[in-house]
């Protein structure tokens, strides 16, 4: 049988095995993201009745092998955090959780319906979401879109708020685009107070930034 590990030691195990495995990762979806939104995450948990526990494995875990770069595969993920946890003797009961979570946290467009519920997963959702919002948003928008060699903006192509999940996972509009299908969508299904009242000063942070962008495309004062 295996040594039980404590809280603390599983805490440190997980953050080890997600710095191994994100070590090349592109920059928007590296460590320092998952650190980011574990910070977001206690942070909310602050002021949530959640496990803490589960909590912060599912924010360290949750973009373990974002499907993204798995060609769109969306069943790595939560088999490679699976494995892990595994490996940590950790109950079935959490583990199956933190899976959950891990396959329901993502934003998939505008049309897709979330099947788990739990106040864990809210509060982890609202972590990632906040990580999309703001500068540091703004930042790993365009980081990514560089990374996709998309179009910054194309004033022909508008933005599509009707995309089926299937759709949306392989569309390649210019970044712009995605404020408009993701990103300021996104103030409105924050689960919690605290990311909601966070999520309106970074909302607002976005929008400046597009009045910004658009007067210096066009030349304006």
């Amino acid at each position: 049988m295996m040594d039980s590990f404590s809280s603390e030691e599983i805490i440190q195990n997980t953050i080890n095995f997600v710095k191994e495995e994100l070590q090349n990762a592109e920059g928007g979806h590296d460590w320092f993201h998952i650190e980011r939104v574990y910070k977001n995450a206690l942070l909310i948990s602050e002021s949530e009745n959640v496990d803490k526990t589960v909590v912060s494995l599912g924010a360290l875990l949750h973009d373990i092998a974002d499907s993204k770069f798995y060609n769109g595969d969306e069943s790595v993920g939560p088999r490679k955090a699976g494995q892990f946890l595994k490996s940590q003797n950790i109950s079935e009961e959490t583990i199956d959780h933190v899976v959950k979570i891990i396959e329901n946290v993502s934003f998939k467009g505008g049309n897709k319906n979330q099947e788990f519920h739990s106040k864990e997963l809210e509060v982890v959702q609202d972590a990632d979401r906040l990580d999309a919002l703001g500068a540091i948003g703004i930042a790993r928008t365009f980081n990514y879109g560089g990374f996709k060699n998309r179009k910054l903006y194309d004033p022909e192509i508008m933005p599509n708020l009707n995309m089926t999940p299937s759709e949306y996972k392989v569309s390649n509009a210019p970044t712009i685009n995605h404020f408009y299908e993701k990103l300021l969508l996104l103030k409105d299904r924050m689960n919690t107070e605290t990311g909601r009242k966070i999520a309106e000063e970074r909302h607002v942070f976005m929008e400046t930034f597009l009045k910004q962008f658009y007067a210096e495309w066009n030349g304006e004062k």
